[in-house]
């Protein structure tokens, strides 16, 4: 059961997008805001969505990973349905996508709209449903585990009060080799006690910001030893009275991605190559997996055992070629982000980030 803390903190959010703000435009800083730019050929499905569906969204990414088609996604805190309908335009007629939300009011704008994007997209039948319940508890929304191939969520785990549940109930729910692919506010310092519960800086994304180093304890704790970066930007706030009452904590939008398979707690070497084959749909030229392995089509390269996993045991097997195994060992690998991004100070963590 939730603490009576968790509870309060759950209604505060609940109040604050449920009533407080009608549109985006209401937010008083930037960190809700989509930071991160839709790729281009996203553009075009984007348009489709009902424009009441997308005044009232709020994120600070762009969580949607490649090679989509067929899959059973979840996306947490789904909100009014933004990306939960643009994902039904990636996953196709034969894909589903749920999204979970404990706010009625935007429940309400993203069932209303739930006709008109099956017309909008040529469906026959709706390939999307909405559940009203809590990220913490995903069995009481009717999640079964090992049940879902990859769960997506845009700025909103930061609004929980406790986290280690919610990234509990992921990985129970993903299949094996199952992914998470999220968004979020991250703090590059742990946030003071008497700021925690501030309705504004909660409702703004930033009172519950995770500090990055928790993050990897959290999920070390969970077993997963190694997730990756694949992109970030420092969340510039825009409001002075905030930025006086944060002080020093700097905000970070990270999109990150895990699997749910068994990895090392460091990238070892095992003398494996790995070639893109340039079959995912939208990709034919090349392959991000994260913020230094960009796989150019058919051009090997050099991969520590754990990045060998996440590309040939996980729902992106068909499209690399491994050469190699485990036979024989060489040692820790040198992986790591690229001397520009360290250069800039932004935040590295993970095994292999």
């Amino acid at each position: 059961m939730p603490t009576n803390i968790e509870l309060e903190t759950l209604e505060s959010v609940k109040n604050y997008y449920g009533k407080i703000l009608q549109t985006n435009k209401d937010l008083k800083t930037s960190a809700c805001c989509s930071i991160e730019s839709v790729p281009s050929n996203y553009l075009p499905l984007i348009a489709k969505i009902h424009p009441v569906v997308k005044e009232k969204f709020y994120g600070c990414g762009s969580p949607f990973p490649q090679a989509l088609t067929g899959r059973k996604i979840l996306d947490l805190g789904c909100g009014t349905g933004r990306d939960v309908y643009l994902l039904s335009q990636l996953v196709g007629e034969t894909g589903s996508v749920i999204g979970i939300d404990m706010t009625k009011e935007q429940l309400d704008v993203a069932n209303s709209y739930l006709d008109y994007h099956r017309d909008q997209f040529g469906y026959n039948k709706s390939n999307v449903s909405f559940v009203s319940g809590y990220i913490e508890n995903l069995k009481s929304c009717g999640i079964e585990d090992n049940s879902i191939d990859l769960i997506v969520s845009n700025c909103v785990t930061n609004l929980s009060p406790n986290k280690k549940m919610v990234f509990s109930e992921i990985f129970r729910v993903l299949k094996p080799g199952g992914e998470l692919y999220f968004s979020d506010v991250f703090s590059n310092q742990r946030i003071p006690e008497n700021l925690k519960h501030d309705p504004i800086l909660l409702g703004e994304c930033l009172a519950g910001a995770l500090y990055t180093e928790d993050f990897r304890r959290l999920l070390s704790s969970l077993g997963i030893h190694d997730f990756r970066i694949v992109s970030q930007s420092k969340i510039n706030l825009i409001n002075p009275d905030i930025e006086k009452k944060i002080g020093n904590i700097n905000f970070y939008s990270i999109t990150f991605r895990a699997f749910k398979i068994p990895l090392e707690d460091r990238c070892e070497d095992y003398g494996q190559v790995a070639y893109y084959q340039g079959t995912i749909d939208g990709n034919p030229h090349n392959f991000l997996l994260d913020d230094h392995h960009n796989f150019i089509t058919g051009k090997p390269m050099l991969v520590c055992g754990n990045t060998a996993d996440m590309i040939s045991t996980t729902h992106y097997k068909d499209h690399f070629r491994i050469i190699g195994d485990k036979s024989q060992h060489y040692g820790l690998f040198d992986c790591g982000p690229s001397a520009v991004i360290a250069s800039q100070g932004e935040i590295g963590i993970g095994a292999c980030c």
